[in-house]
């Protein structure tokens, strides 16, 4: 008979960061309440909810790094907001971001959802933090619950 292994949305018990970015803080600050709401709103505690903000995008990787390597996590957020200027700037940002953050999940083996906006415009930007698409920072928090409790049931632990 097939096993499937099947994951859940109940936080209770789990411990977050929100890895958030200073810059873009007027899309940021949406993605980040619309996170700290659904952690909440899963069961995650607000004393086991930790916030932490960097510069910007590029210094993502670098703060989740630490985060994960604490040990003090079952699972984190990272939201930002990178919007395509008239330079390459947004190329190199939005990507060393993206792989330095994925780096961090393999490496550690701690789930991290990516909710960092690369948009070509701010428009694009408000519709996803909360309008029109959605709130992709709640749309993360949900999927880091969710994989801190699929890993533990791959693995064929009690999570």
């Amino acid at each position: 008979m097939v096993q499937k292994v099947t994951s859940s949305l109940d936080g209770k018990g789990l411990r977050v960061a929100v890895i958030d970015t200073g810059w873009n803080e007027f899309i940021v600050s949406q993605l980040t309440q619309g996170a700290i709401g659904t952690l909440a709103r899963h069961g995650v505690a607000d004393d086991d909810i930790h916030h932490i903000t960097v510069p910007g995008a590029f210094e993502l990787p670098l703060a989740v790094r630490a985060a994960a390597q604490s040990g003090r996590f079952d699972a984190i957020v990272a939201l930002g907001c990178v919007i395509r200027g008239a330079t390459p700037h947004f190329d190199y940002v939005a990507g060393e971001a993206a792989k330095g953050i994925s780096s961090v999940m393999a490496d550690t083996g701690v789930p991290v959802a990516f909710g960092v906006l690369t948009t070509d415009t701010i428009e694009q930007a408000i519709e996803r933090a909360g309008t029109k698409a959605g709130n992709k920072g709640t749309e993360a928090a949900a999927v880091a619950v969710e994989m801190a409790r699929l890993l533990p049931a791959i693995k064929g632990e009690a999570s």
